[in-house]
């Protein structure tokens, strides 16, 4: 009987590695899946801009926002991650990655050596991005300088630090589907809704998330905590919106300035600094879909530790 149970446990054992090990097979972008294309700079620097690239991946404490050789310390729930470099140094950098990798990356979170990668790059927003604009912005990241010198891996606590458990994560919050536009909404609404739930990311500050790191679907955009750990990011719904216009809103995308002759603070500034260098088309559609975001309350912001 003892013999039996034994023998039961260990198939069960043996079964479960091999599900879980199937489970988390790191999934990837083939060239195939690459039409032919004729990348567009100018897109891919629109792109750039509104990802906000520099923000995370520039060299810390140098005013370049161009040389991206990552360094910046991300502290989180889980530990503290490093931003990687993503300049076009061959070594240090992207430099040597394929189109397709650089795809695989953006959408499935997984690196050129077939490792998942951690979503403090937001993959769950990026996956909505077209694989043409990803191509493009691939591109301008190539024209840029190439930076030497490879960031420190991340320091996460256990089991957090085991990078095949993200394949299971992944099953919870990465959907894989692109971005859908809405046939009963206008093409600028369209387009604003595509910049910020994609190359935007901005839900991945302005949401609360929950004990594993998701995205709490229905507090989307309510706010969370500031990226530091320092205080909270804004409501951005018409909660906290509603008396801002379309116009309040691609203004202060543009300079900063807030309807009532304030200034933007905290990361909010370093947004700024990219939004500004948009198109006032993309601004605008921008504020047209954040406008039509319906109001909810969300939670109680964080507060600011004294100085």
């Amino acid at each position: 009987m003892i013999r039996r149970v034994i023998m039961v446990a260990a198939v069960a054992a043996v079964l479960g590695i091999v599900a879980f090990w199937l489970l988390t097979i790191p999934a990837t972008v083939p060239a195939s899946a690459l039409a032919p294309h004729a990348a567009d700079l100018t897109n891919g620097r629109e792109m750039f801009y509104a990802g906000g690239c520099a923000s995370c991946h520039a060299v810390p404490k140098q005013k370049d926002p161009t040389r991206l050789g990552g360094g910046l310390a991300l502290n989180s729930p889980f530990g503290t991650f490093y931003i990687p470099n993503i300049s076009p140094d061959p070594r240090d950098g992207i430099g040597a990655w394929s189109e397709a990798q650089f795809v695989t990356a953006m959408t499935k979170g997984t690196s050129p050596a077939g490792e998942h990668l951690y979503p403090a790059l937001p993959y769950t927003s990026y996956q909505h991005m077209t694989y043409n604009d990803l191509r493009d912005l691939f591109a301008f990241l190539k024209t840029l300088p190439p930076v030497q010198g490879r960031v420190r891996d991340h320091d996460l606590r256990f089991p957090f630090n085991i990078r095949r458990a993200l394949g299971l994560w992944k099953l919870i919050y990465l959907d894989g589907e692109p971005f859908k536009p809405d046939s009963t909404k206008s093409a600028q609404w369209n387009r604003g809704a595509y910049l910020v739930n994609g190359p935007g990311h901005c839900a991945e500050c302005h949401s609360p998330r929950d004990a594993l790191g998701g995205i709490i679907p229905s507090l989307r955009f309510t706010g969370g905590p500031a990226p530091d750990g320092n205080g909270g990011v804004p409501n951005i719904t018409q909660y906290k919106l509603k008396d801002w216009t379309e116009q309040d809103i691609a203004g202060t995308l543009a300079d900063g300035m807030t309807p009532d002759a304030g200034l933007v603070g905290g990361n909010m500034i370093e947004v700024v600094a990219n939004t500004a260098k948009l198109t006032a088309a993309d601004r605008d559609a921008i504020a047209v879909y954040i406008k039509s975001l319906p109001a909810v309350e969300g939670r109680k912001a964080p507060a600011k530790k004294p100085k």
